[in-house]
């Protein structure tokens, strides 16, 4: 697929996919859907990490409004069922450690995107917003779903009926995100924290996102039995190999990843 509404680069087993409508708030129409499912799947087959991020003053501003087919009122359900379901499913289900580097604001769809994403990095002049009510519409593109289990049904409830801004430091406070990071630092801070997992021990980054999702549906017993299942099967790396050796001799570990 040629890309026309994001960026997508690869070097040192990390893929960074840039969102790139900033005259548009980086608002979603259906071609940046696509494009967006498409390379996170192209990058959980070639990288070792991913990042998303956003150009210009915002993260993403949520559903493009004025993006209808052949000038008609847009179908929510179609849209959502066919372009949306398939974009938070590859993001969800990519196999590699994924990052939101939430550069701006994030609305509405912008908001469930980031928050897909197994870690949520945002500046400290980024927000976060459920607009959704705003315009007589509910939380979607996995919001419904996301943020209860981050913050809670009682913020959650709050943040969706309210449509109020989060900011990035309160997002961080109530667990929303990993972390707000000073305006300044945010570049080299999200870099960094993405190089370190594209050089990390994948097959126990991969592990760790299947532990903790099923954490949530099983019972202690199922848990316990899974962790013991997925940690013998770690414990037969190369990588658990190299990084016992590491610690031994005392000296970073060298994971050779996939």
């Amino acid at each position: 697929m040629d890309y026309k509404e994001i960026s997508y680069l690869l070097a040192d087993g990390l893929a960074v996919i840039t969102l790139n409508r900033p005259d548009k708030m980086n608002a979603l129409n259906s071609q940046m859907r696509a494009e967006i499912t498409h390379a996170v799947k192209q990058a959980g087959g070639q990288a070792r990490a991913v990042v998303i991020t956003g150009t210009g003053k915002a993260f993403c501003s949520g559903q493009d409004l004025a993006d209808a087919s052949n000038g008609s009122e847009i179908d929510l359900e179609r849209t959502l069922r066919d372009e949306y379901i398939p974009m938070v499913n590859a993001i969800h289900d990519c196999p590699v450690p994924t990052i939101a580097a939430v550069n701006g604001p994030a609305a509405g769809a912008g908001a469930s995107l980031a928050l897909a994403a197994d870690v949520c990095i945002a500046a400290e002049n980024a927000f976060f917003m459920q607009a959704f009510s705003r315009i007589g519409l509910i939380p979607d593109a996995g919001g419904s779903w996301f943020l209860p289990r981050q913050v809670g049904m009682a913020k959650a409830m709050g943040a969706a009926l309210f449509a109020d801004k989060i900011t990035a430091q309160q997002a961080s406070d109530w667990g929303m995100i990993w972390e707000s990071v000073p305006d300044a630092d945010f570049d080299n801070h999200w870099r960094a924290r993405a190089a370190y997992l594209a050089k990390g021990p994948t097959q126990a980054f991969k592990s760790i996102k299947q532990t903790f999702r099923t954490s949530l549906d099983n019972s202690l017993s199922e848990q316990l039995s899974a962790e013991a299942h997925m940690q013998g099967e770690c414990g037969k790396s190369r990588d658990f190999m190299e990084g016992v050796t590491a610690f031994m001799e005392k000296r970073p570990a060298k994971f050779e990843g996939r």
